[in-house]
């Protein structure tokens, strides 16, 4: 065994130890990203010979196609063209409640945010809607279900004010609203059913580390394995000025 198989053959055991839900293609994105030249089906023998197990694949779900001009039909075609937002449980290890809201993009598959608290209000939501669209701008649509706090009438009001176009799936159909279903399963398995929060501070500083993980160096299968939101390195003004 040369060095360079024994050198790729421990980093893909590490990452897969790292990264338990991933499969041999999102750990082959992650080697490119760090320089190794190595392709996929390197990659899979090794991760047969070492026994390493690939998550099962989640059964597909037949999508609800509607006539009527539904959101179900309205497919994201840029950046802030449609948000979609949902909620997602947990609890810190004394039983008491987290509610996280989760916001994403649609069309760049990034997560904008994930607001964790014991209790999250429709008021609460205008407010923190109002900082996203200080800093990403308004989008044209946001798809969510028919709860409670996103059907309130001060947040269908405030949308309107600012010409935003709310879209709410059918009562009971959660695959209509598949972006935000697949990252809150995403977040469930990879990170939420494996951690034991033991306050609300603790659960919004590791939530907010897999987001930014999440966005910046997760491989996303929808996106050719890239992450969302890759880092990008910024220039030194210092060294510039010079």
């Amino acid at each position: 065994m040369t060095d360079d198989e024994v050198k790729i053959r421990a980093r893909v055991i590490e990452l897969a130890k790292k990264y338990g839900r991933y499969g041999y293609k999102r750990i082959t994105a992650l080697l490119w990203e760090e320089g190794f030249i190595v392709n996929k089906k390197r990659v899979e023998r090794i991760w047969r010979e070492e026994g390493l197990k690939v998550p099962a694949k989640q059964p597909k779900k037949s999508r609800l196609w509607l006539n009527d001009g539904s959101c179900v039909r309205l497919k994201a075609e840029y950046k802030n063209h449609v948000w979609t937002y949902d909620f997602v449980s947990d609890q810190t290890h004394d039983g008491r409640k987290i509610k996280i809201l989760n916001i994403v993009d649609e069309y760049s598959r990034e997560c904008l945010i994930s607001f964790v608290a014991r209790r999250i209000r429709s008021i609460d939501i205008i407010f923190i809607l109002a900082d996203l669209f200080l800093k990403h701008g308004v989008p044209k649509h946001i798809r969510s279900d028919n709860g409670p706090e996103f059907i309130a009438k001060q947040l269908v009001k405030w949308f309107k004010t600012l010409n935003v176009q709310p879209l709410f799936i059918e009562p009971g159909s959660p695959w209509e609203n598949g972006y935000i279903e697949s990252f809150n399963a995403r977040m469930r398995d990879e990170l939420l059913n494996g951690e034991i929060f033991f306050t609300l501070i603790e659960a919004k500083v590791i939530i907010e580390m897999w987001v930014k993980h999440y966005n910046t160096k997760r491989p996303h299968s929808s996106l050719n394995y890239k992450p969302p939101a890759p880092e990008v390195l910024q220039p030194d003004l210092m060294q510039l000025a010079i």
